[in-house]
């Protein structure tokens, strides 16, 4: 059947309504739902507080500033900026949608700085590119029957390092030590374990736990796409293009000006618990979920992590496992500069924060959202908190910057590394063994009982 022939059947078919009087209401309850919907994120997008910690950000200027962050100019960017700032102050709705598909127009017309550093680097398009480039590790035995407990670590570290850093998140270091008096070493106010990094990983446990090794990037979109109602900054741009038909890679290349933000970063450990002690093909995960919404730098992000955490079942040393890892990110490649700027501060340095205020200042014009500076907190972390679980998440909170993002994954390294005897009993009591999320058909769910799915997976595709 063709679609006009589907068309013709259902005219055909329908019969006319007999309405009285309700054209006015019709027409109210059709239009007052997508209007209000629609103002109220453009509105956020101007102007929002992230919910955990009530941090500022603006995604319009945001959008400029990452596109400038990859070596554009965007023209009159600015004053539009200032426009729409005006707006938001007056409540000008109308304004403010105007002035946001100004900025997004001047993004995607956005011209090449031939004088930006960031075009000397090398750039890694595809995972085959990436492979050639280093040289990875023998497979090493897991005996991932065994390794239960580290799966449950893993899971609870990746819940605990995000209900620490929501709460805090979005702030230099130097503000949350003058707000706390100094190292947060305890939540700072009842825990809860919703969290938007999480989503994404477990849209990739369903994806796996279905198709198993033959898991592809389109395959994990889909549940995206079904399964989780809204994004932000790199996700939100990449679920609007797969909502009309774009696909992986395309959906974290095309005019998605935050696809070397943390987005990907911020999910790579699960990737590294699926194929523990086996590099490869941990990164390789890493890679085709990363593509969904990232591309080049933000890809890479993403593979680190997975790195670190496959590699983490094999290792009982951080910072010999972070010295690892750096090797396996190519050193041409703008991330890998910014790793091992990070890892050369950490060894010339005694303490985190000095090393931090360094990349810190390096870092200044990249959003702290961006991956950049939070992977140099990562690594900041892993080389400074000596096997240590409070030392290294309080190290996360320390620096600052996207604290949940940081605390999370490094947590789900750590778990993956040393098991939950490790894990004082203060971190995971708020939450027994309950996981609420917003993801849909699984809102909540039991942690042990994913952390057995997500063993289940690794033993299914090794």
């Amino acid at each position: 059947m063709k679609a006009w022939q589907k068309d013709q059947e259902i005219i055909n078919n329908a019969e006319p309504c007999y309405l009285i009087d309700d054209n006015e209401q019709f027409w109210e309850e059709q239009n007052n739902g997508p209007e209000e919907a629609q103002d109220i994120l453009t509105k956020i997008h101007w102007h929002s507080q992230v919910p955990g910690s009530r941090a500022h950000e603006s995604i319009c200027l945001a959008t400029i500033q990452a596109t400038e962050n990859k070596g554009m100019i965007v023209e009159g960017g600015m004053e539009l900026i200032e426009k729409g700032y005006e707006a938001y102050d007056k409540d000008d709705i109308v304004t403010m949608h105007k002035m946001e598909t100004a900025v997004y127009n001047a993004v995607y017309n956005a011209k090449k700085d031939e004088e930006s550093p960031y075009w000397k680097q090398k750039f890694y398009d595809t995972f085959e590119e990436y492979a050639a480039a280093v040289k990875f590790p023998e497979v090493r035995d897991v005996d991932i029957e065994g390794s239960l407990d580290k799966f449950i670590a893993g899971w609870y570290g990746q819940i605990i390092g995000g209900a620490y850093g929501t709460c805090i998140e979005g702030y230099t270091g130097r503000a949350i030590k003058k707000k706390y008096g100094g190292e947060v070493t305890k939540y700072v106010r009842k825990p809860n374990t919703y969290n938007d990094d999480i989503t994404y990983e477990l849209a990739l446990i369903l994806a796996y736990k279905e198709h198993g090794k033959a898991t592809t990037a389109i395959d994990i979109a889909n549940e995206w796409t079904s399964r989780i109602p809204t994004g932000w900054s790199a996700e939100e741009w990449a679920l609007n293009n797969l909502k009309v038909g774009i696909l992986p890679p395309e959906s974290g290349r095309y005019h998605n000006p935050f696809n070397e933000w943390i987005g990907a970063q911020m999910r790579g450990a699960v990737c590294g618990q699926i194929y523990p002690g086996n590099a490869y093909m941990a990164a390789k995960a890493a890679w085709a979920d990363a593509s969904i919404s990232h591309d080049r730098n933000g890809i890479l992000g993403e593979v680190f992590n997975a790195l670190l955490c496959s590699l983490a079942f094999t290792k009982k040393d951080t910072r010999e496992l972070v010295k690892e890892c750096i090797e396996l990110i190519p050193a041409d490649s703008e991330y890998g500069q910014v790793i091992r700027f990070a890892l050369e501060q950490c060894e010339t340095h005694d303490n985190y924060y000095d090393a931090w205020l360094l990349c810190e200042k390096k870092l200044e014009r990249y959003n702290w959202i961006h991956a950049y500076p939070n992977a140099a907190i990562e690594v900041i972390s892993m080389y400074f908190g000596e096997n240590d679980f409070l030392k290294t998440l309080s190290i996360c909170g320390g620096c600052g910057q996207d604290v949940d993002c940081n605390a999370a994954q490094m947590m789900t390294v750590f778990g993956s590394m040393f098991g939950t005897s490790v894990i004082p009993e203060y971190w995971t009591a708020p939450f027994g063994d309950r996981l609420d999320t917003y993801v849909r058909g699984i809102k909540v769910m039991s942690i042990k009982e994913l952390a057995k799915d997500t063993q289940e997976i690794a033993l299914k595709i090794k």
